[in-house]
């Protein structure tokens, strides 16, 4: 038990849709408003931090090593170090896994945590030929040269590259996200008409929990006036019915698919931040922790079906701390794609597929639905890559106290062929 991690504190802006009112925020404000608060709701002084470290996927040219740049602009003591994870969609995670090791490790006692990102910004880039064009632009002498040059301009040159769209797309698996979700949809039957029952189970669920993930939520001034307040995540849709997402068509595979952006997760903007110390050191300080992170694990699998990450990371660590999904309170399992989570779910009460997958006499264990993400999850809630995985901890946790109970399953997969996995514990 002294092993745990304890999370002091811990508060997430509001989750909105890219381009829509976070927009005129960079990751660094995002991540500051949430660290600024965050240390304010701590009861310990900055000086005591060891380290900030944050998760961020997209991370923004103007804002290189983005924990130091949020830390600074937060207020933290110029003298505090800081680093930036990346580990795809568990960037948050890997910010909160790498705090816990550090501590064991002896190397801090205190450190800020969490994960920040604007997917609001994430940029156009030049296609290839007009970075040459620009490049011969630069080398050309004189007026003429630099006539001729802008005379080879050519409207192919100004086809952007999408960032977004390149930063969702495997390299080696050939697939986007998107189409990953479409390959489990076919293999594991799922049909169109259940991907939209969840996430319509995930809309209803987010709009019932509206006041409740309010206590975790810090309300952000919109720039650039400043003037309005943003409270609340504005994805949830009470309105949302089966009819409107049926309307929807298939975006990933036009053809034949069944994954809609109804049934999946948005692209969102949006920070988590927590103070986290050794259950040791909390309680020599006399402090009493939001909760506790019992223990974390990594998997990684076929990156074209990244979206089974959290069987196979929920599978190693039920190995090897002991526990299974009876012993879980609350099951948290990112909402990425309806038809991922399905997978999953399908997946970890199969005996074959833990034979022929995991190599386990047995399935990894049935998910009761009544206990996952209770309060709504990505496709409602949205999905800010960096900050997703931190805010999966700090959502179950508030929801364990609030309900009295004691453990969850906090997991999520991750882009490229792999997955994540946390037990997270209130006393």
């Amino acid at each position: 038990m002294s092993d745990r991690l304890a999370i002091l504190a811990g508060v997430r802006t509001p989750f909105c849709k890219a381009g829509g009112p976070l927009a005129g925020h960079g990751a660094d404000d995002l991540g500051a408003l949430a660290v600024r608060e965050a240390m304010a709701r701590t009861p310990i002084a900055p000086s005591l931090l060891d380290e900030l470290v944050l998760g961020c996927v997209a991370q923004p040219a103007d804002a290189a090593n983005l924990a130091r740049i949020v830390g600074l602009k937060a207020g933290l003591p110029q003298g505090l170090i800081a680093s930036t994870v990346h580990r795809n969609c568990a960037s948050g995670m890997e910010a909160i896994s790498t705090a816990h090791t550090k501590i064991k490790a002896g190397e801090a006692r205190v450190l800020m945590v969490g994960g920040a990102e604007s997917m609001s910004n994430i940029p156009l880039y030049f296609n290839k030929a007009m970075t040459a064009l620009f490049a011969r632009l630069m080398k050309a002498k004189g007026a003429l040269p630099k006539l001729q040059t802008w005379m080879g301009l050519r409207p192919a040159h100004l086809n952007p590259i999408i960032g977004v769209q390149v930063g969702l797309t495997d390299p080696v698996a050939g697939m986007n996200m998107g189409q990953t979700a479409e390959l489990l949809a076919r293999e594991y039957h799922i049909t169109r008409q259940a991907q939209d029952a969840f996430a319509l189970a995930s809309h209803q669920k987010a709009v019932a929990a509206a006041g409740r993930l309010g206590e975790e939520i810090i309300p952000i001034p919109l720039a650039p006036k400043f003037e309005a307040m943003q409270a609340g995540d504005d994805g949830p849709r009470a309105t949302q019915d089966l009819a409107a997402l049926a309307k929807l068509k298939p975006y990933f595979d036009r053809l034949a698919g069944t994954v809609t952006v109804g049934n999946a997760c948005p692209l969102t903007d949006g920070a988590v931040a927590m103070t986290v110390t050794s259950e040791r050191i909390a309680k020599e300080m006399g402090l009493q922790p939001l909760g506790y992170v019992r223990a974390s694990t990594y998997a990684a699998l076929d990156g074209k079906r990244m979206g089974l990450g959290p069987v196979y990371a929920t599978a190693k660590l039920f190995d090897q701390t002991g526990f299974t999904m009876r012993d879980m309170d609350l099951v948290e399992i990112n909402e990425a794609f309806a038809a991922q989570v399905l997978a999953c779910t399908t997946a970890m009460a199969s005996d074959r597929f833990a034979s022929t997958h995991l190599g386990r006499s047995q399935a990894v264990g049935e998910v009761d639905p009544a206990k996952l993400n209770v309060n709504g999850g990505a496709i409602a809630l949205g999905h800010p890559v960096g900050a997703t995985g931190a805010r999966l901890v700090l959502t179950a946790l508030h929801e364990l106290r609030r309900r009295g109970q004691q453990r969850a399953l906090c997991s999520l997969c991750i882009g490229g062929g792999q997955g994540a996995a946390f037990i997270v514990e209130r006393t």
